[in-house]
């Protein structure tokens, strides 16, 4: 578990929903891009709750270690999401051209 602190809260986040959401959020700055991402969380008080982060180039995101020995609560989906987003941005498919043949003419182009 980490200490994540976003603005004036701070929550605590499994490491591995961590690191991946300072990847992301470090990537989506770089890009000019916005995101919002879901994490289950515990709060301040001891409860479980559900964070929204809106990461985009002004955030201010912290994480700190901790000695927590709580389990880490289930961000599998939030988790899938950001590796999948980190790899579009960092790695973005090729651009392939539409199905459509080229006519053999000029003239067929109708233009």
């Amino acid at each position: 578990m980490k200490h994540v602190t976003f603005g004036d809260k701070s929550l605590l986040i499994g490491d591995q929903a961590t690191d991946l959401l300072l990847e992301y959020a470090s990537l989506l700055a770089t890009e000019s891009k916005a995101d919002t991402v879901t994490l289950r969380a515990i709060s301040p008080d001891g409860n479980e709750t559900e964070a929204t982060f809106l990461l985009d180039s002004g955030v201010a995101l912290i994480a700190e270690t901790t000695i927590s020995s709580l389990p880490d609560l289930d961000n599998a989906d939030a988790v899938a999401y950001m590796q999948e987003r980190i790899m579009l941005l960092s790695s973005p498919p090729p651009v392939r051209p539409h199905d459509e043949t080229m006519p053999e003419n000029y003239e067929d182009l109708n233009l």
